[in-house]
């Protein structure tokens, strides 16, 4: 049931360049009762092997840039680290309320960039400095680190308004960057005990393969169902995380 699960919710994160690791642990937690921090442990490790299949198939398809993306991620992967490292010096259920918080914020700030940005598009990027790049490695790591989701939305927001990424771009650019800071997160939460080993092929094995051919069907989609998903995507999990507190 959990590969079954995981495979409908890889093939739509990988259509709108999401790790996804902030929906999964909201379905582990929710509908399977996995403790917090062993959902957190296994999503991230798993976001690693998901975003790996969904940046190919992104690559495949023109819809990311590599030099930008491997820059920040590099340094993602550093903030991904000391943000595991924060996690478990914090309650599971302020955790939860912290990763509510993050996935609805997230959702509010990209419905308003990605309204600006779809009425303003252009496929020339903005000017930017490395230490621009740096900064949002950095930042969008430790978020991802500390509260166990990939930071899909606020790397998304940072492409698209610091960058100066396209939406389709940005999409699949996002997936690219967090392949490093799943790693460091990843290996963060393993170093702390925080690590199912079957529950991870079982999640690894439906979301490795929907992210792929999801990935196939961004470059076909109309920007407004590409901004409808990406805003939903943290929505979606944040609420479902709530039914834990009703």
């Amino acid at each position: 049931m959990i590969i079954l699960t995981m495979l409908v919710l890889g093939t739509i994160l990988g259509f709108v360049g999401a790790g996804g690791s902030g929906f999964i642990i909201a379905v582990l937690v929710t509908f399977f009762h996995i403790p917090v921090h062993f959902a957190l442990g296994t999503a991230v490790t798993v976001m690693f092997l998901s975003v790996l299949s969904g940046s190919w198939g992104h690559f495949q398809a023109g819809n990311l840039y590599v030099k930008q993306g491997l820059y920040i991620g590099m340094f993602g992967a550093i903030g991904g680290y000391i943000g595991s490292q924060i996690t478990r010096l914090i309650e599971p259920e302020v955790l939860l309320i912290f990763t509510v918080s993050s996935l609805f914020l997230s959702g509010i700030l990209l419905w308003i960039k990605t309204k600006i940005t779809i009425e303003h598009e252009t496929d020339i990027q903005k000017a930017h400095k490395k230490s621009k790049l740096v900064v949002i490695g950095l930042g969008n790591g430790f978020v991802s680190g500390a509260l166990g989701i990939g930071a899909a939305s606020f790397i998304q927001i940072s492409l698209l308004k610091w960058v100066g990424l396209p939406l389709r771009m940005a999409a699949g650019t996002t997936m690219l960057v967090i392949l490093p800071i799943a790693l460091g997160a990843s290996f963060g939460y393993i170093q702390a005990g925080y690590f199912d080993p079957i529950l991870f092929i079982q999640v690894a094995l439906g979301t490795v393969i929907g992210s792929y051919f999801g990935s196939k069907l961004t470059k076909k989609a109309p920007q407004i169902i590409l901004r409808v998903g990406m805003v939903a995507t943290p929505v979606v999990s944040a609420v479902i995380m709530i039914l834990n507190f009703l």
